[in-house]
């Protein structure tokens, strides 16, 4: 094993695959044995656990792991004094950030969060849920819930606070929204002595970088096309606005290659008119990663 060693901790649980198929797509392969809690990975430098991520900023803050992978949520539900690397938008289902919610029954009465003056919320963000109460005025009892949140009201509870990426689930128990209390993101966050120490900060700007860039490039594809340079304005007029191609000249002094970025989901537009505007040769390769 190497003497220098970055401890990381994998989000167990929903976010597990999602991180590990980050990693694996910026260069790094994680492989997950049954029953054991230390991940295997490509790196003699970096020994991998898996925590739950409501866990993860807590021990990454006393130091019993150099860094970790968790959402903004729960550092902020730890009053954890950890030094954010960077914010990586990716989580279970989706891109985008995820949302923790006041919800309550589609028939109860409750219509803004003053109307829960000293009823009963159940959350597994107890801390997030009591500043949210406080911040509005409203004194409410808070009880922390151990799983399946959703079905507490109205029996359980009048009120829950809990997450959401979709929907879903939420409308399957029929219950409403009834007022936002954040939205969070996954980050990527280190202890503050080991930012500190040179090697490892320079290891997890690293692994950042990779990180990022594989993000970045979600959802993008190349372009490349040979163009005559009587054409050139006209092609490039054709690519988006913030697009800045690369324009390379080929043997024959009449041709140019064109070399771009672009959305996949535009492809189906662009080309059509790209090749009404005299580009041939069209082709569309993969983007894995970004590097700005």
């Amino acid at each position: 094993m190497s003497e220098k060693l970055i401890k990381l901790g994998i989000p167990a649980g929903s976010l597990q695959e999602a991180t590990a198929e980050l990693f694996k797509k910026a260069g790094y392969s994680i492989k997950f044995a049954s029953r054991s809690y230390y991940p295997e990975i490509d790196d003699l430098e970096i020994e991998c656990m898996l925590i739950r991520a409501q866990e993860m900023a807590r021990y990454v803050e006393q130091g019993v792991l150099d860094a970790g992978i968790t959402g903004h949520d729960w550092v902020l539900e730890n009053n954890a004094e950890v030094h954010e690397v960077c914010e990586l938008m990716f989580s279970k289902v989706s891109r985008r950030p995820v949302r923790w919610v006041l919800c309550v029954p589609n028939d109860s009465p409750v219509k803004s969060v003053k109307d829960l003056e000293g009823k009963r919320i159940a959350t597994e963000v107890v801390g997030l849920t009591t500043r949210f109460l406080k911040k509005n005025g409203v004194n409410a009892n808070v009880e922390f819930s151990w799983g399946a949140t959703e079905v507490k009201p109205p029996k359980l509870a009048d009120a829950i606070v809990e997450v959401t990426e979709t929907g879903s689930s939420l409308r399957a128990n029929n219950l409403r929204i009834v007022e936002e209390v954040m939205q969070s993101t996954t980050r990527f966050i280190a202890n503050k002595s080991a930012w500190d120490d040179t090697w490892k900060r320079e290891k997890l700007e690293t692994i950042a970088l990779m990180l990022k860039s594989c993000l970045a490039a979600e959802g993008k594809v190349g372009l490349m096309m040979n163009v005559r340079r009587v054409d050139l304005a006209a092609i490039i007029r054709e690519l988006p606005a913030l697009t800045k191609p690369t324009v390379a000249s080929l043997s024959d002094p009449d041709w140019v290659d064109v070399n771009t970025i672009v959305d996949e989901s535009f492809v189906r537009m662009i080309v059509p008119r790209l090749k009404s505007a005299g580009a041939m040769g069209i082709v569309e390769y993969p983007i894995n990663k970004i590097i700005d």
